[in-house]
């Protein structure tokens, strides 16, 4: 197949970022079992770092390949020629690159605008006020339902029922609200987002969401030691917010774009018992692992940007996509 030289570096960039995340998809897949174990091991909001950066990692080598050495390399080193016979080898794996790259856009715009529609609906059905304990302004909603949810993306709400807010006492109702407020500050709605928009290893197949529902676990875990904060009255105060929320029965079906105080009924047993021995020491060695996790990862930014400014790099990149392309 003959295509012009822009589709050619269309065709070469989709072909490129297919078979580099399927093949860091599959490492990930095949070592994810392991690397949950490795995170049981750690402190939650650790260990939730962790499995998200998993799971990000194919998603963000096959980017960086792509716009750091595919491109550069292509438009430094190739001749404008007006035209080129491009391999059926490269087409299918650029058609299938582009497949996977347009769904997930597509399911992103979907939850976005599911997020919008669901805000702006409890919004019109509700009223702002500010609860004790509350840092910021909250949605009432009006029903007996049981929600408490942090919603949105770029300026999340804080969702609450009425049947709620009358289950729940002072303490508990306290202790529900530092949970939400420590999704908030951990940006887990804009994890989410990410999420969706990691492309997968093929089209409409998802193999990699035991990782993903591992990081909702934890992070779910570093919200209530984030809310518990080492104190056993406030671990026992969220341990019965999640009983009583759970007693209410099944909660309304939420956009993918919030974080619940409950996600369902199987994670409660383990997340109450959890609390209940709670103790002081999880949060402080949480907290001082972050800087460290920053410090390596700008190094590791820093050793990729020297790798992308390497002439001779480009140059063995563009062998590889000339092997691709023919």
């Amino acid at each position: 197949m003959i295509l012009p030289y822009l589709l050619r570096l269309l065709c070469l960039c989709f072909a490129s970022f297919f078979v580099l995340n399927a093949a860091a998809g599959l490492f990930v897949r095949m070592s994810s079992r392991s690397a949950i174990r490795f995170a049981e091991s750690r402190a939650s909001d650790t260990a939730a770092r962790f499995l998200f950066a998993l799971r990000m990692f194919p998603f963000v080598l096959s980017t960086l390949f792509v716009i750091g050495l595919c491109v550069p390399s292509y438009l430094w080193l190739e001749p404008a020629a007006s035209a080129e016979r491009v391999g059926l080898l490269c087409v299918v794996l650029g058609l299938f690159g582009a497949a996977i790259c347009l769904a997930s856009l597509a399911r992103t715009a979907h939850s976005l605008i599911a997020s919008l529609r669901h805000n702006r609906l409890c919004r019109s059905v509700g009223q702002e006020t500010r609860l004790q304990g509350s840092s910021s302004s909250i949605v009432l909603v009006e029903d007996e339902a049981p929600l408490l949810a942090l919603s949105g993306l770029f300026r999340p709400r804080l969702l609450i029922s009425r049947g709620v807010l009358r289950v729940l006492s002072t303490e508990e109702l306290a202790a529900a609200l530092r949970h939400e407020h420590a999704h908030r500050t951990s940006r887990d709605n804009a994890k989410r987002l990410l999420l969706l928009l990691a492309p997968d290893m093929f089209p409409f197949v998802r193999p990699l969401r035991l990782l993903e529902h591992s990081w909702s676990k934890f992070a779910e875990w570093a919200a209530d030691d984030q809310a518990a904060a080492g104190d056993s009255s406030r671990a026992l105060s969220l341990a019965a917010a999640l009983v009583h929320v759970a007693r209410m029965g099944a909660g309304p079906r939420l956009p993918f774009l919030s974080a619940p105080l409950l996600v369902g009924d199987r994670d409660l047993s383990a997340r109450v018992d959890r609390l209940l021995r709670a103790d002081s020491t999880t949060l402080p060695h949480a907290s001082k692992m972050q800087p460290n996790l920053r410090t390596a990862g700008f190094l590791l930014a820093a050793c990729l940007a020297v790798l992308l400014l390497t002439p001779s790099a480009l140059s063995s990149v563009h062998e590889l996509l000339e092997l691709l392309l023919h």
